[in-house]
């Protein structure tokens, strides 16, 4: 991989009206398909939520400047009065399940794979009575890349270095332990044609500047890492990662000098 590389983003945020969460459905004329474009890229609804997708970056500055930028405009495009929270979990009241689309409620449309196994993760359950927000992280070091072996074993290996760099301090920093029953096992992630997206991150990290600092450096740090010939990426970050071990996370953060933020 040949710097620069790219790093970019797909968080979700959810609308509250005070300290309800209400469906963001209807809110945005963005979409998956067509999304609305802002100043640093664009806004969309995803499901329950919204979701916004802030121009990828080489360098922090830039990083920080497309989050707060998109952010900003996000908040703008809502209804007055309601506010955006970066929360992993979102608990909707029934009322809202039983009156919202079956466009709203659909989960996994498109599969993700484990980089441990390589195989498709399971499609989440739709029926949960409970949504959540990711904060995918994209990470871009080419272009028009064949989806092959080639690449799935490449892949693979720096999603390893991912989850011990960002997965792991994520069980420490998060605080969330129900996300995971739906989303974001460790080594989740899609392969792209111009690299990878990054899937076992929920949106924790895009609440403050400090938060989103980290999670820029520590991918750059995991990338790097992962071309070292000598690597050795922390094979209990599995099980540390889909347990929520945060005793384990500690341990390993501690004896591995892991960076768990401000």
């Amino acid at each position: 991989m040949a710097l620069p590389i790219l790093i970019g983003s797909d968080p979700e945020l959810f609308v509250f009206d005070g300290e309800e969460p209400i469906s963001a459905w209807g809110m945005s004329e963005g979409t998956k398909e067509k999304p609305v474009a802002v100043k640093h890229k664009t806004i969309q609804v995803d499901g329950m939520a919204l979701e916004y997708n802030p121009n990828p970056a080489t360098t922090l500055a830039q990083w920080e400047r497309n989050h707060k930028s998109v952010q900003k405009d996000m908040l703008s495009s809502i209804p007055k009065g309601l506010s955006l929270e970066a929360v992993p979990t979102a608990f909707f009241a029934e009322e809202v399940f039983n009156t919202s689309p079956a466009e709203a409620l659909e989960l996994g449309c498109m599969p993700d794979f484990n980089a441990y196994t390589g195989d498709i993760n399971p499609k989440p359950n739709g029926d949960a009575k409970f949504r959540t927000g990711a904060g995918h992280i994209h990470i871009g070091w080419g272009e028009n890349f064949e989806i092959d072996d080639f690449h799935m074993k490449e892949c693979c290996a720096l999603v390893k270095a991912l989850d011990m760099y960002l997965g792991l301090p994520s069980v420490i920093m998060d605080g969330d332990d129900k996300r995971r029953e739906l989303y974001g096992k460790a080594g989740a992630f899609r392969p792209k044609s111009y690299g990878l997206e990054y899937r076992t991150l929920s949106n924790f990290w895009v609440k403050t500047p400090s938060l989103r600092k980290w999670a820029f450096n520590e991918t750059i740090r995991a990338i790097r890492n992962a071309q070292d010939p000598d690597f050795y990426y922390l094979d209990t970050s599995r099980n540390i990662i889909n347990d929520n071990k945060t005793y384990d996370a500690n341990y390993y953060a501690n004896l591995y000098n892991l960076n768990i933020g401000e």
